[in-house]
This record gives C-alpha cells, structure tokens and sequence, in this order.
C-alpha cells in the first residue's frame, strides 16, 4: 500500500495539502440547477471535466445514464465501473481495439471525421460512430460536404451510423449571450446540414457554456457545470463554484506577502491563475503560490489554510489523485480521480 493511498482526514484542516475539495451542497445545487433544462438523456456528462467513476456513478442515479469521454482509458473505466449504458468517444481514436474488446458488454460510439478514423474503428471492432463535423472551431471534425459520405462509407462497412456530433467550443466563453446565441444558430446550421445528409437519431454538442442557448441538439456534453472554475464562473451562468484546493501557508514575509504549498504542479494554469477570494495572487511556482499582504487582505499565519479556486477544471483534475468532498469542514466523502491518463 502507498502512502497517499492510506491518507484519510474528518475535516479540512487534517488533510495532506494541497488537496483538491468539493463542496457538496454547491455540486448538488448545480446538479438541480441543469437538471431543469437538461434532464436525463438531454445531457450527456462528459467525464474529461472530473475524471471520476464515483461522480458519474451519483449522475447515473440521476438519469444521466449515457456519458462522454475524451479518452480510450475513460471510457474503460466507466466499463469497469459497470456505467454500460450508451459510452461515446467524443474523439478520433487509431486505437479503436481498445474499445471494440468492449462491445460486448457495453454499448460504444466512437466519432469518426475520417476514412482513416472509419477503417480504424472497423479493424478495431467498434460497431457504433458518430460523424464528427467541424462548426467552427479549429479542431477535429469533417468538412459538412463531407459528412454524408463519410456516412455511406461507415455504413457500407457494417458500422452503425447513430447521428452526428459538432463541438462550438470557440463560443463558450463568449460574454454577450445575444451575440453567443446568434452565432450558435450559425454554429449549429451546419450540424444540421449535416445530419440531414447522415441521418440517425443523435445530434450531440454543445457544453457549459452553451446549455440553455444551444437548442439545436438532441443531447448536450457538459461537464464542467458541476465544478465550475473561474473562467466558466465570469460568464454569469447559473452555476456556482463548487471546488477548490486547499492549500497551507508555509511562509509568511513581512515585506507583504505569504507563501501557500501548492504551485503549478496543483492547477492547469493555461485559463489563468488561481483565484483567492480574499485577496490578490502574485505569482505561482512549481510548488508554491505567492499571496500578496496587504491592508485588504486577512491576516495570515504559517499554518492557516486557504482555498485557491482554479482557472480551468480539466487539467486542475487531473493532477490530483482524489476529491475531498466536504459539507463545511467536515469531510463526508472521498471520490477517487480514476480516469486521469490515457
């Protein structure tokens, strides 16, 4: 048994720092909160946001019974976890096999935008795809002119062709909602045109940012709602952020400024810094985060803990081993980080 597997704390102050802790009653609000306008498999939660069987397993128990992943591993994972359901690879894969072992006791999608990506998920014995079509972002997605062909092509090689898939990810972090849901309808015309020359009954997109604008789709993949980071939480959306890494103080200086134990190696840093609401960040380090001292701010003292909210959840998740789930300061649960890597 390794050390960090036998680490175990009743309240936020006993916890080996930094750790990485959730607020139970905000996740629970915003669960409710997208719950009344996507309910059950309107939604399709993508894992790549918090990396864990245990909280797709509490989605499931809410109807959210068919998940997206980023990775081959995530997907295996949620197999092992008994999450069989209705499994989308919402990525092009070369290592189909992978997933094809599975089919048999899951039911598996793997999005294809190419003849390559098509030939891989046949040699790997995948039996479902969604044509991916690029909306916008510069990223994965077929051509619209293409995506009926791709469509015959999958289905001429025994593959079932469910729908299709579009991602808007460039309008997430738009501020102006009218001007976000304009260009949506734009984004979306084109996975329209495109499932009308496809065909089948998925049209599947979208993500926090765009939950309630994004009325186009049959199911929404999103997943940084329940979290939510910093950059998510200037858009004014209704969710709350409901996750933090704890940190302890180690040194304080008296030129105005305090020292906390948790640096870059804690956080994805590439949406900004942390953020600490009682005053300004100065600057992170590979294990240390500097916390500028002045008459606005608290107080501190070699020992005290500070909760850092991170900029961009995904990569904050998956330098972590585990969630700390907490109701105050109690510790009320623990829920393992069993999907990181690939």
């Amino acid at each position: 048994m390794t050390i960090a597997s036998e680490q175990s704390a009743d309240t936020i102050d006993q916890l080996r720092t930094p750790a990485l802790v959730v607020d139970r009653d905000a996740y629970r609000r915003n669960k409710e909160r997208m719950d009344t306008t996507r309910p059950g498999l309107e939604l399709r939660p993508h894992v790549k946001a918090f990396k864990s069987t245990a909280l797709a397993a509490d989605l499931a128990k809410d109807g959210h019974t068919g998940f997206c992943a980023a990775t081959p591993l995530e997907i295996e994972g949620l197999v092992g976890a008994g999450l069989t359901d209705d499994l989308l690879l919402a990525n092009q894969t070369l290592d189909a096999a992978r997933l094809g072992r599975l089919s048999d006791v899951a039911q598996i999608t793997v999005a294809v935008d190419s003849d390559e990506t098509i030939a891989a998920a046949v040699n790997g014995g995948v039996r479902n795809v969604l044509i991916d079509v690029e909306v916008g972002m510069p990223r994965c997605g077929c051509d619209v002119s293409d995506a009926g062909r791709l469509g015959d092509k999958a289905r001429a090689a025994g593959l079932e062709v469910r729908g299709v898939m579009g991602y808007e990810g460039h309008l997430m972090m738009v501020t102006d909602r009218e001007k976000q849901a304009a260009l949506v309808e734009k984004s979306m015309a084109k996975l329209l045109a495109a499932h009308e020359a496809v065909g089948g009954e998925i049209v599947s997109g979208g993500g926090t940012g765009t939950f309630d604008i994004n009325t186009w789709i049959t199911e929404l993949q999103a997943g940084s709602y329940l979290l939510l980071d910093t950059d998510y939480a200037k858009l004014g959306l209704p969710f709350e952020t409901a996750i933090s890494v704890v940190a302890t103080v180690i040194s304080v200086n008296a030129k105005g400024w305090a020292v906390v134990d948790a640096g870059l190696k804690a956080f994805g840093l590439d949406h900004g810094p942390p953020t600490w609401a009682d005053g300004e960040i100065m600057f992170c380090a590979d294990e240390h985060t500097v916390l500028v001292i002045d008459e606005n701010s608290p107080t501190l003292a070699v020992g005290d803990r500070v909760h850092l909210i991170p900029g961009h959840l995904d990569p904050t998740v998956a330098r972590h081993q585990r969630f700390w789930v907490a109701e105050g300061d109690q510790i009320v649960d623990i829920w393992p980080i069993d999907l990181r890597h690939w």
